[in-house]
């Protein structure tokens, strides 16, 4: 759906590239906050049992503290560039929808639940702009239009309805699937009309709108089918092995991360309960986990000897005075797993992403460099369009016509294969390396501010 050059008059074209403008510099802005990533409270649990999660079950006075701890900062940065340089990868697999008709992804959708809203609208603008430079596909004067429509409309309409089905689909990796796709299907149809709008401000020829509208939402409907499948896959592929990175399901996929303690030995022979939870109620915690209460142990076993009551530690009672820290030598009796460090010191465990930065860069590489010889030839869904109902009678040709990387085939270059499949990759390395700058950039910008940068509220 890229528009060339001459489809939509000036004013249009300046009112849409204004517009552009400032959704990329909010996207900026908001962008920190997805890149910098969230903070979530981790609640600390015993060897007997996992810790409490939830409004239901919030820790009692004098149960474990809640950790805070980091949710994806480090993780979507370097995705995002990933992330651009596959749409980009993707949108050259031109697949047919109708007799003489091809589509291809637009990737709204898809980058706004992978990486967030702000950010996935800066990885589609990379996108069109390497596009449009590069490769003479989409008009440079209608950069502004092309961003409006395949950005700023398909991004917050994609993940709009994708959280909104989240709320009430049950939770599990199938719902998050399921979302992805229906989401995507949504935001074509949508760029499609909001092409059609644009068109009935500033087109520069005379067409019946209404054939237009019709044949623009009837032809995208079908290409928002190849969107959603491609969406879907993909999103449930990254699911499967890395939900934490799925930015926009990260409250759906992510389960409360719990720390659990456990009983170590004492050089006496008795055990102390390290980092158990405490309360103030030790009667109805003795009932709730099978075992006697501590002041009733003395009168329920008189035969207990006086050695054993010695060598046996309850918290809070007897010998309270002699603390785990001091009665506990790191190299003494400590059973493999139990914690030395108190629940609110320990962090998320970090898991690398290099399985999935070697998976993403693969299949964007087999898919610009290989498959997209074997991408439809077919006019895509606009340009059938204005090819049938005129649209196209004043456009102009492109003011990267004579690159060589132009048409997607490296100039110098006569087979076909080898001049697309290497354009691709170009393109896609060139777009990943200009994508991680900004995304890298935009973080180092938001740690620089500090953590206030990372304050407000985000989308739904």
């Amino acid at each position: 759906m890229h528009v060339p050059d001459g489809f939509i008059n000036a004013p249009v074209s300046v009112a849409a590239g204004v517009v552009a403008a400032g959704a990329v510099a909010v996207s900026l802005r908001g962008a920190r906050r997805e890149l910098g990533g969230a903070t979530a409270e981790f609640t600390a649990g015993t060897a007997d049992g996992p810790g409490r999660a939830g409004a239901a079950d919030r820790p009692r006075r004098g149960g474990p503290p809640a950790v805070a701890a980091p949710m994806g900062g480090e993780r979507t940065a370097p995705l995002a560039g990933l992330v651009a340089a596959f749409i980009f990868a993707v949108q050259m697999l031109n697949f047919p929808v109708a007799a003489g008709t091809s589509g291809h992804l637009l990737g709204g959708a898809l980058a706004a639940i992978l990486v967030g809203p702000y950010t996935g609208l800066l990885c589609v603008s990379v996108v069109l702009l390497m596009q449009g430079v590069l490769f003479a596909d989409g008009g440079l004067t209608a950069l502004g239009v092309n961003i409006v429509d395949m950005g700023v409309v398909t991004v917050p309409v994609a993940y709009l309805v994708f959280r909104l089905l989240l709320r009430v689909l049950p939770r599990g990796r199938g719902a998050i699937t399921g979302a992805s796709f229906a989401a995507a299907l949504v935001s074509v149809p949508a760029a499609a009309v909001a092409f059609t709008g644009l068109y009935a401000l500033g087109g520069t020829a005379d067409v019946e709108l209404a054939r237009v509208f019709a044949a623009m939402t009837g032809v995208h409907v079908l290409i928002g089918i190849g969107e959603a499948a491609i969406t879907a896959a993909t999103v449930g592929a990254v699911v499967a092995v890395r939900p934490d990175l799925v930015y926009g399901a990260r409250d759906f996929a992510v389960r409360p991360l719990q720390f659990r303690t456990a009983a170590v030995a004492t050089p006496g022979g008795g055990t102390v309960r390290h980092g158990a939870e405490q309360t103030d109620e030790p009667e109805a915690e003795a009932s709730a986990s099978g075992k006697e209460p501590a002041g009733e142990s003395e009168a329920a076993h008189p035969a207990r000897s006086e050695s054993e009551r010695e060598n046996t530690f309850t918290p809070g009672h007897g010998s309270a005075a002699a603390p785990a820290s001091a009665s506990v030598r790191p190299s003494e009796h400590r059973p493999v797993g139990a914690s030395s460090a108190p629940a609110s010191s320990v962090s998320a465990p970090r898991r690398p992403n290099r399985g999935l930065w070697i998976g993403g860069m693969a299949a964007t590489v087999i898919c610009a460099g290989v498959v997209s010889f074997y991408a439809s030839g077919s006019p895509d869904g606009l340009e059938k369009v204005a090819a049938d109902h005129g649209i196209d009678k004043k456009a102009e040709d492109h003011a990267a016509k004579d690159s060589p990387l132009a048409d997607y085939g490296v100039e110098s270059i006569a087979d076909p294969r080898l001049s697309g499949g290497l354009a691709g990759v170009i393109g896609a390395g060139a777009t990943l390396a200009v994508g991680s700058s900004v995304f890298v950039a935009v973080r180092r910008r938001r740690e620089a501010a500090g953590p206030r940068a990372g304050s407000g509220r985000e989308p739904v």
